[in-house]
């Protein structure tokens, strides 16, 4: 089995949220290998071309042609996880600009950042 990588961009069967339909979509993998070790599971960020729905925790990417994308891109801040079997490929790896964007505006819709004692 491949493995995947925190900041991979790969294309996935994703069900949609009313369960009825699925449709391949690049996702951002989200976990770590940590993680990956005992695990058979990836959590992933969904990814979208719908850049002009901008909602928060939503990340707007930079390099979307490096990473393998065809369209302007957004990483959403809708969260799943999913069997490491339902990977169709992977894409490429986003670039440290981008994946730090999307690690802060995460932290900011799952709270958690620093919180002054």
């Amino acid at each position: 089995m491949k493995s995947y990588n925190h900041g991979d961009v790969i294309l996935v069967e994703f069900v949609f949220s009313e369960g009825t339909e699925s449709k391949q979509r690049p996702a951002l993998v989200l976990s770590v290998d940590d993680y990956h070790k005992n695990r058979q599971e990836l959590i992933l960020a969904a990814i979208t071309s719908n850049i002009d729905r901008r909602l928060i925790g939503d990340t707007k990417l930079e390099n979307w042609k490096k990473v393998g994308l065809l369209y302007p891109s957004l990483v959403t801040a809708i969260i799943r996880t999913i069997k490491k079997d339902m990977v169709s490929r992977k894409l490429g790896r986003l670039s440290d600009k981008d994946l730090q964007s999307v690690e802060k505006n995460l932290k900011k819709v799952l709270g958690f950042h620093s919180r002054a004692k």
